[in-house]
């Protein structure tokens, strides 16, 4: 028996949001795959054993353990004949997504976890279950037990010790996000951010696609148009105001990035946000 529920897509929470999330008690044998997902989804197992396999990889786990799955990557696996699985799963997606998971110690390279703690994980997905009946709090809710779901992950990896390199690399990541939010109503581009930090922009770039698994104009324009999306909400701004505001001086350009970011134009998310 499985309890899933799917959830549309928040515009109001770029950074990272749930896509869905359930409990599953697998039949023997129940086979999930070859297949690949557009989203993240992390499996935690409660009772129960089971087979993953990924990249001609095969893990066989049990209760406190859990498996990654990234974006286009093909994976499969199946419940144990005689003992088969019930997990929790969630799916999700986001421009911190990639950061955060490399925070909780998984990657496409390295997808297993385990944690000692099994009620949590299983109370965090029924919290999400249990708040169906609320309104306007739920996304925001969802997003607080997606971040508790990770941070319960993180928490279950031994302790590592940080290498300066690494060091460097998280500091220089978190000059370049400091920069955007202090700037983003001026005319900035990549090669001012590089300026700054110090770095060549090709390299810069690379750091932070690795650390932030977006670019850094990705993540500028998607800064703004969040950005925008408060002030269309809270302000009676007209839409040329806001584009400058948020650093852009043709309106029709920004109308454009807004759409395509946020998935409606400022006019419908602003009539969107005042039902």
């Amino acid at each position: 028996m499985a309890m899933i529920e799917f959830l549309p897509i928040n515009p109001h929470q770029l950074d990272l949001h749930l896509i869905q999330f359930g409990t599953e008690q697998c039949s023997p044998n129940h086979t999930v795959g070859p297949g690949i997902r557009d989203y993240y989804k992390i499996h935690f197992i409660l009772e129960g054993e089971g087979r993953f396999e990924i990249g001609g990889n095969e893990y066989r786990l049990g209760p406190g353990q859990g498996f990654l799955i990234c974006p286009g990557v093909v994976t499969r696996y199946a419940a144990d004949e005689l003992r088969p699985w019930r997990y929790c799963w969630i799916g999700f997606d986001g421009i911190k997504a990639a950061s955060l998971l490399k925070q909780a110690g998984l990657s496409n390279e390295e997808p297993i976890f385990g944690s000692s703690d099994l009620p949590l994980f299983e109370n965090l997905t029924e919290r999400m279950t249990g708040s169906r009946p609320m309104a306007a709090g739920r996304g925001m809710l969802l997003t607080g037990l997606l971040y508790l779901w990770l941070s319960a992950i993180a928490e279950s990896r031994p302790p590592e010790r940080e290498n300066a390199p690494a060091r460097s690399r998280e500091r220089y990541v978190a000059q370049v996000v400091q920069f955007i939010e202090r700037n983003y109503a001026s005319r900035i581009n990549v090669a001012d951010i590089a300026q700054f930090v110090g770095l060549q922009r090709s390299y810069l770039n690379a750091l932070f696609q690795e650390s932030a698994g977006c670019s850094i104009r990705q993540h500028l324009i998607a800064y703004r148009m969040r950005r925008a999306g408060e002030l269309l909400s809270s302000t009676a701004l007209s839409v040329g105001d806001i584009a400058r505001s948020v650093g852009y001086d043709d309106p029709l350009l920004f109308s454009k990035m807004f759409r395509k970011t946020m998935g409606t134009s400022p006019t419908g998310y602003r009539s969107g946000a005042d039902r």
